[in-house]
C-alpha cells in the first residue's frame, strides 16, 4: 500500500497525524503547481525550482514517518511497560521470604536503571514473605532486558529457622508479562468473574471502608488477577483488566512457543514458566542460569540488584562452562 493511500489511517494516530496532514498539503501544493504551469508554460523554471523543494519536503516526511513506525514496532515486540508476578513456590516460609526477597532485587535492579517500579498487589506470608505479589513496571528497554527472567528460580541455603545448619532447597516462580498496546482477542465479559474487597494499607480514609480492591477471574482459563494499587474500584477495575489480557496473551504465546519446543531446544526461552532457569546458591557463592549453563559470583550484590552482568550475558547469548547444578 502506497503512503498516499494510507494516510487516512497515518492521521489517526497521534504520532503521525501532524506529518500525515503536512504531506496532505504538500500533495495539494504540488497540484497547485503543475495546473499553474499547464495554464501557463513561461512559468517552467519557478515551477520546477517549487516542485523540486516539495519533493525535499515530501521525502523528510516519509523518512520521519518510517522512523516513527520502525520505533512503534519494536515497541509493540519490546514494550516499555511490563507486569512482573512473583509466587512462592516449593518450601513453605523459606520459599515466601525467597519470593520476596527477589522481588526486592528486581525493585532494585529498576531502580538503577530509572524504571518506575510499582506494586498491584501483595499476599504475604506470616513468615513476612510473598506467597504472591504483582509490580507494573515502566521504562525504556523494560521487556526487552527483562524477558529472559520467566520461570522456577531456585535458592539453596540454610534458613535462619534451621538449628542443624542443614542447607534447604526453595522455590520461588517469576512471570514477566509484556503489555502490549494490540491483541487479536477480545474477552467476552460473559466469561468474567468480578470481585470486590477492601484494601489493606497502613491506615487512611479509605482503608477498610471502602471495597476499592478487584479480583477477575477468567472463568475459560482459570486465569485470576488481584489490583490493589488504585485508590478507586474502577481504576482497580481497569488495570485488573489490562494485567488480565495480557495474562491470557502471554499463556497462548507459551502455546505456541510450545509448539516448536522442538526447534527452540538450546535456546533461552521466555515464556514458559515452569522451567526451572536459575539457581542461587549461598553456600557456594554461586548464581547459576542452566539454559546457559553460565554462573556468577558475590550472590549479596546480585540480591542488591546488581543484575547487569547475568541479564547482558543472556542476552547476548553467551555459553558457559559451569555446572549445570542438579
Amino acid at each position: 500500500m502506497s503512503l498516499i493511500d494510507r494516510l487516512p489511517e497515518l492521521k489517526k494516530n497521534h504520532k503521525t497525524s501532524y506529518l500525515a496532514e503536512s504531506y496532505e498539503k504538500l500533495l495539494r501544493e504540488e497540484e497547485e503547481v503543475r495546473n499553474m504551469l499547464e495554464s501557463d508554460g513561461t512559468l517552467h523554471d519557478m515551477a520546477a525550482e517549487e516542485l523540486a523543494n516539495i519533493e525535499t519536503q515530501k521525502h523528510g516526511i516519509e523518512s520521519q514517518l518510517t522512523a516513527i513506525e520502525k520505533s512503534e514496532k519494536e515497541e509493540e515486540e519490546f514494550p516499555n511497560e511490563v507486569i512482573m508476578e512473583v509466587r512462592a513456590g516449593a518450601g513453605g516460609d523459606e520459599a515466601s521470604l525467597f519470593a520476596w526477597q527477589l522481588g526486592e532485587m528486581y525493585q532494585k535492579y529498576s531502580e538503577n536503571r530509572g524504571w518506575n517500579w510499582k506494586t498491584n498487589y501483595e499476599s504475604k506470608s506470616e513468615a513476612g514473605g510473598y506467597k504472591e505479589a504483582s509490580f507494573e513496571i515502566k521504562g525504556k528497554d523494560v521487556y526487552k532486558l527483562l524477558r529472559f527472567e520467566t520461570g522456577v528460580h531456585r535458592v539453596q541455603r540454610v534458613p535462619i529457622t534451621e538449628k542443624n545448619g542443614r542447607i534447604h532447597t526453595s522455590t520461588a516462580t517469576v512471570a514477566v508479562l509484556p503489555m502490549r498496546k494490540k491483541v487479536a482477542f477480545e474477552i467476552n465479559p460473559v466469561d468474567l468473574e468480578m470481585e470486590y474487597s477492601r484494601s489493606g494499607g497502613a491506615g487512611g480514609q479509605n482503608v477498610n471502608k471502602v471495597e476499592t480492591a478487584v479480583r477477575l477471574i477468567h472463568k475459560p482459563t482459570g486465569l485470576d488477577v488481584r489490583c490493589t494499587s488504585e485508590r478507586s474500584q474502577l481504576a482497580n477495575r481497569e488495570k485488573a483488566m489490562m494485567i488480565l489480557t495480557a495474562k491470557i496473551q502471554a499463556m497462548k504465546e507459551e502455546e505456541e512457543a510450545k509448539k516448536y519446543s522442538a526447534d527452540r531446544k538450546g535456546q533461552v526461552g521466555t515464556g514458559d514458566r515452569s522451567e526451572k532457569i536459575r539457581t542461587y546458591n549461598f553456600p557456594q557463592d554461586r548464581v547459576t542460569d542452566h539454559r546457559i549453563k553460565q554462573s556468577w559470583s558475590n550472590i549479596p550484590a546480585i540480591m542488591r540488584g546488581e543484575l547487569d552482568r547475568i541479564i547482558d550475558t543472556i542476552q547476548e547469548g553467551t555459553v558457559g562452562e559451569a555446572e549445570d547444578e542438579e
